[in-house]
């Protein structure tokens, strides 16, 4: 199974290139990576299935997969979203007018705090993932609505850019809880709390990618102190969809570069650094969905080999 998929998603090219600005096209085509999309059958599904001449119980086989969801931009300046098709959602209001880094060449640069915006819209190469995966198996649909605006941090300015109320959280203010990578492995690139547009990093890519997991954080979860539309798709009989994501944990989402060089795999942060000249970044946020083909009238229950959600 993973043979065949391998060599039908092999038929198109994803060679990392530099890229100025992208779009929709360019996004769609980039979801066809093995290494993102990581297919895997994990266990059975079990079913009943009445007719006019009795029960039976049917099986149907469970597969796991990621699924492309959000494309979420980090940039400097408001407006100025890479995403060439959406930068229009994400333009100056009342409230978030400026934009860019509070960085100048000096010696004090490093203790200078960078601003992000942040923009997660929904991705429109999540439905191609489900119809390439259908020719080799069973695929499982995405939760998430393409184009549709799920967090737009100029809509948020209360709390991404002055940090209400999620400066007071304990997470926020007590030192190695919710931190992105390890300290003791000298990679800790920034906390996950306050989960705001700010950030004493020296290294832009990092402050980016921060801002980043802060936004996903939330999005992946209800009833958060922010201004967004959650992305927490319902269970179903055989559908399994994600949970939130959680920092360090490549088992619950996986980031793929897109901007300013569009990456063909697939990873979590800490990962490799690569600066953008306009302070622009975007990734697309991958998750784990598990799923079986309906088989009968009444779902009975699930079976894991290895890797499953039931």
């Amino acid at each position: 199974m993973r043979h065949k998929l391998g060599q039908l998603l092999s038929a198109v090219s994803l060679t990392p290139s530099p890229v100025f600005a992208f779009n929709s096209s360019s996004l769609v085509s980039s979801v066809m990576s093995p290494d993102c999309i990581d297919y895997q059958v994990v266990g059975l599904c079990f079913w009943l299935l009445c007719t006019n001449y009795g029960c039976s119980v049917e099986t149907s086989t469970k597969v796991r997969h990621f699924i492309p969801e959000l494309v979420v931009s980090s940039y400097a300046d408001t407006g100025a979203n890479p995403w060439e098709d959406v930068a229009s959602y994400s333009s100056p209001t009342g409230d978030a007018q400026g934009g860019g880094n509070v960085i100048t060449p000096n010696e004090r640069r490093d203790s200078l705090g960078r601003f992000k915006n942040v923009d997660g819209i929904g991705h429109p190469g999540g439905w191609a993932v489900t119809q390439a995966l259908s020719q080799s198996g069973y695929a499982c649909k995405s939760g998430a609505t393409a184009y549709m605006s799920y967090y737009l941090s100029t809509l948020d300015s209360l709390a991404w850019r002055a940090g209400i109320p999620e400066s007071a959280y304990p997470e926020a203010i007590t030192p190695g809880l919710r931190e992105i990578g390890w300290q003791f492995s000298a990679n800790m690139w920034g906390n996950v709390y306050p989960r705001q547009g700010f950030l004493v990093q020296p290294d832009d890519f990092k402050a980016a990618a921060v801002m980043a997991q802060r936004a996903g954080d939330f999005i992946t979860r209800d009833w958060q102190p922010h201004v967004y539309w959650p992305l927490t798709p319902d269970e179903e009989d055989g559908y399994w969809p994600p949970g939130p994501i959680e920092e360090n944990d490549a088992t619950t989402h996986k980031w793929q570069l897109l901007y300013p060089t569009l990456e063909n795999t697939c990873a979590i942060f800490p990962s490799d650094t690569t600066q953008s000249e306009d302070g622009g970044y975007a990734w697309s946020l991958w998750r784990p969905y598990s799923c079986c083909e309906r088989k009968g009238e009444v779902f009975l229950f699930s079976i894991d080999f290895v890797g499953g959600q039931q």
